[in-house]
């Protein structure tokens, strides 16, 4: 990992990393930031939906109801368990947004726990030498072992396997993390103006809803 130049801020720090990419001990700031940045896009998302004629694609990652834990605890409970690299959290936000492209679906508080558990778990197979099981992962995320068997295999094929992140990408979509969820870091505000305006399909980005404001 390439050190910044003299007097700048780590810009990994909120991942939990130090600058020779060694883990911090404690809670990284990318948690808070990730569960900021899905709320406000679940918000966003549900206010368009209910104000227009807009319809929301089904998918089995939706359910009857909201799940009783928040974002927040949510994405915290993940971390405290599954015990992931801290950047599978970042993947798993590129993930999700290859997901909604592919599928042109709204993130909602009706699928986001799922596809938040899924996209973890995904990133963690794929990047990570040692990581849990489906069947940990589904007791984790409060769902079946065949429920997350289901939503595995779904999410890979709608995403067509494409799972390989570049660290070009990683990096875009980490400094957007940081903006949308409030990390005013040197290192954010000096490239305020480079934030993400194609995704690496050139089809738009929906992290901040430039792209007909979906989904993340």
């Amino acid at each position: 990992m390439a050190k910044g130049k003299a007097g700048e801020s780590n810009p990994y720090t909120g991942l939990g990393l130090d600058e020779s990419g060694n883990r911090l001990p404690g809670s990284p700031r990318v948690l808070s930031l990730l569960s900021s940045v899905l709320e406000r896009s679940v918000r966003r998302n549900e206010k368009l939906l209910a104000g227009s004629k807009i319809k929301d694609v089904i998918t089995i990652f939706h359910g009857s109801s909201a799940p009783s834990l928040n974002l927040r605890q949510y994405v915290e409970r993940i971390f405290k368990y599954c015990k992931c690299s801290n950047s599978c959290f970042v993947v798993a936000v590129i993930y999700i947004d290859r997901f909604l492209q592919r599928i042109d679906a709204y993130l909602t508080s009706l699928s986001v726990h799922r596809l938040l558990i899924t996209s973890v778990m995904v990133a963690a197979k794929f990047l990570d030498d040692q990581h849990y099981n489906n069947a940990y992962y589904a007791k984790v995320g409060g769902i079946s072992i065949e429920e997350m068997n289901r939503l595995e295999m779904r999410f890979l094929f709608d995403l067509d396997f494409r799972l390989n992140v570049t660290t070009e990408v990683f990096n875009k979509y980490w400094l957007m993390i940081q903006q949308e969820g409030g990390l005013e870091t040197q290192t954010a505000l000096q490239t305020q103006g480079y934030c993400l305006k194609k995704d690496e399909t050139g089809r738009g980005r929906r992290l901040t809803g430039v792209h007909r404001g979906r989904a993340l």
